[in-house]
């Protein structure tokens, strides 16, 4: 039984990686930010190959994932773009489903801005600011974490203009938002003292102390019933930390960062959040923030001094690879040195480069196809 069983499935397996074959566009899902880049890509890619323009689609980069993960097969997904890392749980999953090898491509950076209507306010944010805006607890008079109550800048900080807090963002299936959330809101919330402390802390009674003072007793639970015994202050902090506030301040405005766009151009008083890319493809309609004394641009990004920034992926199935005609060859035109080196085409477009070093290591191990492990 156990033999016919195990026929059956490797069977199965066979005849959906086989079934791939029947298609011959690549397919490629994921990251709103990656999106442009990987666009450019495929169409140059269809017009200077023997093969058809890859098929592209913007999903966010958790739905992306999650459809990648979904298994192998013409069903589904030959690459996912990621504007974050594959989290464990995802690369489980891709194990769960049978998507056993996979490749990872580090492609670059982009920054994270927040930006409104050009000749509206210009906005100076700390990313404490950001935090007491935008997170759904935030301190109350005596320290304690309450509901969010600030409804202009102002109340956030007096120097602020007194404009409603109205931020158009990415929903949760989006490698932005997840970015967002680790970099500018608990990057915030780590300059609150205690906050501060509790993610550092490691000692029981310590962490207690100091989730009574907060009184965040209710985050602790939900970190101990996560981790058990190995929960920590850091992870308490991540929950309280990166959760956004629900009242309407906060309007989740999908997947098209040019929709935000647009919507700022509409609303001088809002402020958007997108990728650096965006912004610099649209600087004639938006102006990036200063957060952190630091304005968004390709230099301070690529010099690491602008705080809210992060990498870009993409992930390769394997699997796909020889049934799929031109994935490897995708693969190899993508990390060129004329595409994402420091003088590629894709640097025109916002992608910030990798150094010499980094991409060296980066390109050498994706056209070794290099499996991912985590």
């Amino acid at each position: 039984m156990k033999k016919l069983v195990l026929g059956m499935v490797t069977a199965t397996a066979a005849f959906n990686i086989s079934t791939a074959a029947a298609r011959d566009t690549i397919s490629i899902v994921g990251s709103s930010t990656v999106y442009p880049f990987a666009t450019v890509v495929a169409e140059r890619f269809g017009k200077s190959s023997d093969f058809k323009a890859p098929k592209v689609e913007s999903t966010g980069s958790g739905g992306g994932l999650k459809l990648f993960c979904k298994g192998v097969g013409v069903a589904t997904p030959d690459i996912t773009n990621a504007s974050r890392r594959i989290k464990s749980s995802e690369f489980e999953q891709c194990q769960a489903n049978g998507v056993k090898d996979i490749v990872e491509v580090l492609i670059g950076y982009d920054g994270i801005v927040l930006a409104n209507a050009k000749g509206g306010t210009s906005f100076e944010l700390s990313r404490k600011d950001i935090y007491m805006a935008l997170a759904k607890m935030v301190p109350g008079p005596d320290g304690k974490l309450i509901e969010n109550p600030h409804k202009t800048w102002k109340d956030v900080n007096s120097a602020l203009p007194a404009t409603k807090i109205e931020v158009l963002g990415p929903p949760p299936t989006s490698g932005t938002r997840d970015a967002f959330a680790e970099l500018a809101l608990e990057g915030g919330a780590r300059q609150v003292a205690d906050i501060d402390t509790l993610r550092g802390s490691k000692d029981k009674a310590e962490i207690e102390a100091l989730v009574a003072k907060l009184g965040i007793e209710s985050a602790w639970a939900a970190a101990v019933k996560k981790k058990g015994d190995s929960a920590s202050g850091k992870d308490v902090v991540k929950i309280i930390g990166r959760a956004v506030r629900e009242d309407g301040a906060y309007i989740e405005a999908g997947e098209n960062d040019n929709l935000i766009v647009n919507k700022l151009v509409a609303n001088p008083n809002a402020l958007g959040i997108f990728g650096f890319s965006f912004l610099d493809q649209n600087s004639d309609k938006v102006q990036g923030s200063v957060i952190d004394g630091m304005a968004p641009t390709f230099e301070a990004i690529a010099g690491g001094k602008y705080k809210v920034s992060r990498p870009l992926y993409f992930y390769v199935k394997k699997a796909h690879i020889g049934t799929v005609p031109g994935i490897q060859e995708y693969l190899n035109a993508f990390v060129s040195e004329d595409t994402i080196g420091e003088d590629g085409y894709l640097i025109d477009k916002g992608l910030i480069p990798l150094d010499a070093e980094k991409y060296e290591e980066m390109a050498s191990s994706a056209k070794a196809l290099k499996n991912l492990a985590l």
